[in-house]
């Protein structure tokens, strides 16, 4: 096996003694189903809102707020995942790691959905719950940031395999380095022999709304370049992505400060329409 290397991590040894598989996707010609026929969003209209008279600051969720979900209903909303944090981690000062960009990140991304596709969807922040919450089955698509904090326990192992393997689509966000360690760990407990595949713009999630024809896209974090890896029923490239993973990237923190003026448009543009083309991928797979 070869070696490769992905930004500023040292090269990886491709072997299951490493503890990561990884292979590039071969091309694809199937594309997913779109909700409407989008219509290419130009810089005009910035895919943001209008800056707001002074900068935000940043917000994050508090663990009680999982008590403050909205009643289920008929409209679409994101499952935030939110798990607990071992000790040794501490919080930081941006509250806990699951939590980071909520409720903003989510409540711009579904103002840019409500725009340019016609899914019926709640346009509040999204709700949270933990992976052993039985409420989760209801929501299709559930989104988990940082999970080089993750630690599931084995109930929560459980349930996010049952929910993957019963049609639910996940999206993983806001981690870099030797963070996909522990992500990858924890994914070997879920689904014992998956692997990530390498994706490339023939993957059909980057044409399943927008037409997205270049993943040369520049992080919040500096100096890394992003890797989007996927994950697929039976490892098999086939069958469903179950799981997209956006490695030494946040497309979140553009969602999150899209209309404070501070992002640049084209940027925050990019992340949206990643953000669109995994919902819809999401609801139609």
């Amino acid at each position: 096996m070869t070696a490769r290397t992905f930004g500023a991590i040292a090269p990886w040894v491709l072997a299951p003694a490493a503890g990561l598989l990884l292979a590039p996707g071969p091309a694809q010609t199937t594309l997913a189903s779109a909700v409407t026929t989008p219509a290419e969003v130009s810089a005009a209209t910035a895919m943001t809102a209008a800056p707001p008279a002074t900068t935000p600051t940043a917000t994050t969720a508090d663990p009680g707020q999982a008590d403050d979900n909205f009643p289920y209903s008929a409209k679409f909303a994101l499952a935030r995942i939110r798990f607990d944090v071992p000790m040794q981690f501490g919080l930081g000062g941006n509250g806990p790691p699951w939590a980071h960009d909520f409720p903003r990140a989510e409540t711009n991304l579904m103002r840019i959905v409500e725009a340019t596709t016609s899914i019926n969807l709640y346009q509040g922040g999204g709700n949270i719950f933990t992976l052993d919450d039985p409420e989760l089955f209801r929501y299709p698509v559930a989104y988990l940031v940082e999970p080089g904090f993750w630690r599931p326990t084995d109930v929560e192992v459980s349930r996010l395999r049952e929910y993957l393997l019963k049609g639910g689509f996940m999206i993983v966000d806001d981690f870099r380095g030797d963070h996909i360690y522990n992500f990858d760990a924890q994914m070997r407990r879920i689904l014992p022999d998956f692997k990530f595949e390498v994706l490339d713009t023939s993957d059909p999630i980057f044409d399943s709304f927008f037409g997205i024809e270049s993943l040369d896209f520049e992080a919040p974090y500096g100096g890394l370049d992003p890797v989007y890896l996927g994950i697929y029923e039976n490892g098999d490239t086939s069958q469903r992505l179950m799981a997209i993973v956006n490695y030494n990237n946040d497309i979140g923190d553009y969602w999150e400060w899209s209309d404070a003026g501070i992002i640049p448009i084209d940027l925050s543009n990019e992340a949206f329409k990643l953000g669109v083309n995994y919902l819809v991928y999401g609801l139609t797979h």
